[in-house]
């Protein structure tokens, strides 16, 4: 029923995947108070290299983009030489690994990255804040944003594809931007979180701006070939949709098409949701308008998975928590061998 799932994958001509599992970026919060990554992520990560490729929990790529606690980073030179322990031991054991890099924008907190100043900025397009508490963190209660000005602009782009570079010099295949889920460059893609009349927003080439400037930067310093990203066409976490958003995206996709990036991930936690103004699930959007490789997300099992890339829906499968709970899990598919269930308290450790 899965046989598909195990036939090789070329992303590109650098870039073969032996198999067309995917291992989902999965916050796990467990990098040390530097935001190094730690002996006991090597192992975890290298336990789960069977995987076609990896894709790294999301790795922040500056102190102001840290929104959850112990969160890796990937812009110190320590925390580098913490990822090559990561990639050695996903390479040593036959495996490829991404890195994610990422800014949460108006979701991150000064706590993390003040100093002890609360009122140390948080970043986003426009200065409209999110309701509620920090995820794991219910004590802190979100701020409102300085809406970036342009300078910050050129300063978050360049810091995206130093990051990037930061990544090949710790040993990864390839980066995925993080582009959805509702952080820094999904907002600027979304009408909720982008108020802007200026460059960087009015107009969908305006709001779609600042996401391929940070691609084409990140491409000019490591290649198309080894970038992917990641997109919520769909606003479903810390956004509210706008049925103005389908347009951003109509001019969005064919842009990132002519790009030919490694691979498009779709954001999603279940991908039977359906939106009104992209006429269904994030996943057939994107597939009607972008015709490059496709990831898909959301709730899939192996064989539903299996099933959808056999109807052509996307190219490849991500698979997240049963990953968590399941570090083998290629091969109990493989073997048709029953899986372990995920359950939360499996997030107060790294198996």
């Amino acid at each position: 029923m899965t046989a598909n799932l195990f036939k090789p994958y070329a992303l590109n001509n650098t870039i073969n995947l032996n198999n067309r599992i995917l291992m989902a970026p999965l916050t796990r919060c467990m990098a040390d108070d530097n935001l190094v990554p730690t002996q006991v992520m090597a192992e975890y990560y290298a336990r789960r290299a069977e995987a076609g490729l990896i894709i790294s929990e999301a790795v922040i790529i500056r102190p102001d983009g840290q929104g959850y606690p112990n969160t890796p980073g990937l812009f110190s030179q320590e925390q580098v030489e913490g990822w090559k322990k990561v990639t050695a031991a996903v390479h040593k054991n036959g495996g490829k690994i991404f890195a994610q890099l990422w800014h949460t924008g108006r979701v991150a907190h000064p706590y993390f990255y003040g100093n002890g100043n609360d009122d140390a900025p948080v970043l986003a397009p426009s200065a409209i804040g999110i309701e509620g508490t920090v995820p794991r963190m219910r004590e802190l209660t979100f701020k409102v944003p300085k809406a970036v000005t342009i300078e910050d602009i050129k300063t978050l782009v360049a810091d995206y594809a130093q990051a990037a570079e930061n990544a090949i010099s710790a040993g990864f295949d390839g980066i995925e931007i993080h582009g959805a889920n509702g952080y820094l460059i999904d907002q600027f893609l979304h009408h909720d979180s982008n108020r802007r009349d200026d460059e960087y927003g009015g107009s969908n080439e305006n709001m779609a701006r600042f996401p391929l400037e940070v691609v084409d930067a990140i491409i000019s310093k490591i290649g198309a070939d080894r970038t992917a990203l990641r997109v919520s066409p769909g606003a479903y976490f810390n956004i509210v949709g706008d049925k103005q958003d389908r347009a951003v995206f109509d001019y969005f996709l064919p842009e990132l098409e002519k790009r030919n990036l490694a691979f498009l991930h779709i954001g999603i936690f279940d991908d039977s949701m359906e939106f009104d103004y992209l006429g269904g699930s994030a996943s057939s959007y994107v597939r009607a308008n972008y015709n490059n490789t496709l990831v898909g997300v959301g709730g899939y099992t192996a064989e539903t998975g299996s099933s959808a890339i056999n109807d052509n829906k996307f190219d490849l499968i991500a698979i997240g928590r049963p990953f968590i709970a399941n570090p083998d899990y290629v091969a109990k598919v493989r073997k048709n061998e029953p899986l372990t269930s995920y359950s939360e308290d499996m997030l107060t450790s790294l198996i």
